[in-house]
């Protein structure tokens, strides 16, 4: 049987899903911001950013979170 993680393991876990969200966000505010012409960047560029965004808003933590589930008991 796996034991459970301590709260600790817990902690930093929770705050890298935490992060990867905001990153995501960020990354899809700059991508908008390419998008329409305020930050200067080439457009496939800032599209690519911006669907790099919504999957890293989306699916990592949801991937991240199924990784470390606790176990079934």
């Amino acid at each position: 049987m796996v034991e459970p993680v301590s709260d600790t393991t817990a902690r930093n876990r929770w705050l890298v899903i935490v992060f990867a969200r905001l990153a995501g966000v960020a990354m899809v505010v700059v991508g908008l911001l390419g998008t329409q012409g305020r930050i200067e960047m080439p457009l496939p560029a800032a599209y690519a950013l911006l669907a790099v965004g919504l999957a890293d808003v989306f699916l990592v933590p949801t991937f991240l979170a199924r990784r470390w589930r606790s176990p079934d008991r």
